[in-house]
């Protein structure tokens, strides 16, 4: 039974899916900030750098820093969730129910060779459910977890494994003994590490014009007290570190009396080897002219020191006026004419082309007015002189001959023709 339980687990550590595979960091590490500093030649600069996971807090019982525990998430009869075990490094193996004393446990070696896989002896029916393997580090603050469902057949031929989208299902006989695997190799996990010596935090400074791998490194801070310094700007006082930086987890750069010669990119690198921890933070760090210095004589305080001076003494002082200070601003760039220049040119020709606009619009305006009163005029208004247009079909009508004439000459014909016509227009006025 001891041979077959060893089997088993190595299956399970070789074959089996669902193991957390290491990831591989980042040796530069991510860049979490990034700034651009100004400040003036002969003044103080601060280049922060915090980080409260690199705040050293060694783990000297290891007792509760790292945690694994099963847990189990039954669908029927009725939903339920039960603690079926947990271990640390530093505490015995503990299970929460009594029928399952004895029948279920994990390895010795778990915290050793990174195996924390679940043994389960004697498979029975309420063993059916979603298992959920997970790891905890506090001191690390890292949270891992991984799911598998156990289903139970009395069919040794529906026994499998497989992958059903979400998790991996195993599919075992009622009797047998089966190995849930959850495997992580990573080195935080097992003992034998020396964390301090895992915690590095180094700054490097780079010249404008030099490339990245040819920046020089300014100083190396280890958990474990050590400090190096590079290069003479730290022996002569200019740059300095705290020495607490890993109690307090600050490695801000202090640089006393900036100069020229400061100015470049300035990167402070954070490695948590033992945690996983890559970051960077970079700053690019520009020197101004100095500040000048204030004039006594235009200082409040000093004119109201000498003005006491000269009541007490009583005696005749000749005042020196100190000298005058005109402020003349000048444009920042070369092109501020013509800049404006530009502004002036386009709201002319946005002017320009509204009246254009209005004066197109009118003259439309008034070309349609005259072609309306020309068709007017066409229809039959009143002309000059009193007299009025007959229309076509009006002379048509006037002019037209009966078949049958029974006038004697053109001269009575001519007359009653215009009797009716003037009836005709009288009729259609009084209309």
């Amino acid at each position: 039974m001891h041979l077959e339980m060893t089997l088993l687990q190595i299956v399970s550590v070789l074959l089996l899916p669902g193991a957390w595979s290491q990831i591989s960091s980042n040796p530069f590490g991510v860049v979490v900030e990034a700034k651009n500093i100004t400040l003036p030649e002969g003044s103080k600069a601060v280049l922060p750098c915090h980080s409260p996971r690199m705040v050293w807090t060694q783990d000297r019982l290891k007792d509760r820093q790292r945690v694994v525990h099963w847990d189990l998430v039954r669908s029927s009869p009725e939903y339920s969730v039960e603690r079926v075990l947990d271990m640390s490094p530093g505490a015995r193996e503990r299970v929460y129910n009594s029928i399952n004393k004895g029948r279920i446990s994990l390895p010795d070696t778990a915290f050793t060779d990174g195996n924390f896989s679940l043994i389960i002896d004697n498979v029975v029916a309420t063993d059916k459910g979603v298992y959920t393997c997970n790891l905890h580090h506090h001191y690390c603050q890292i949270h891992q977890s991984i799911k598998i469902q156990l289903n139970v057949t009395k069919s040794a031929r529906k026994e499998k494994r497989y992958w059903d989208g979400e998790r991996t299902v195993f599919v075992v006989m009622l009797g047998k003994s089966v190995v849930l695997p959850c495997v992580n190799r990573r080195s935080l996990w097992r003992e034998g590490l020396q964390e301090d010596q895992q915690q590095v935090a180094h700054w490097d400074f780079q010249p404008p014009g030099v490339r990245p791998d040819r920046a020089d490194r300014l100083v190396d801070l280890y958990a474990s007290g050590e400090r190096r310094d590079y290069g003479p700007r730290f022996g002569a006082s200019k740059m300095s570190v705290e020495e607490d930086a890993f109690t307090l987890g600050d490695f801000s750069l202090s640089i006393a009396d900036l100069r020229p010669v400061f100015k470049g990119l300035y990167s402070c690198h954070l490695h948590h080897h033992y945690c996983g921890l890559h970051e960077r933070r970079i700053y690019r760090l520009n020197v101004g002219p100095a500040v000048p210095p204030a004039h006594p004589h235009q200082h409040p305080e000093f004119s109201r020191m000498m003005c006491q001076s000269k009541r007490e003494g009583g005696g005749t002082v000749q005042e020196v006026e100190g000298p005058r200070v005109v402020n003349v601003i000048l444009p920042e760039q070369r092109g501020y004419f013509v800049q404006h220049m530009g502004y002036f040119l386009a709201t002319f020709l946005l002017l320009a082309f509204i009246v254009v606009a209005v004066i197109v619009v009118t003259r439309r305006r008034k070309k349609r007015g005259l072609e309306y009163d020309i068709r007017r005029y066409e229809r039959g208004t009143v002309i000059s002189g009193g007299e009025m247009a007959l229309e076509c079909t009006e002379l048509r009508t006037c002019n037209q001959e009966p078949t049958n004439s029974d006038y004697k000459n053109n001269i009575l014909k001519e007359r009653d023709m215009s009797k009716d016509c003037n009836m005709d227009f009288d009729g259609k006025l009084w209309k």
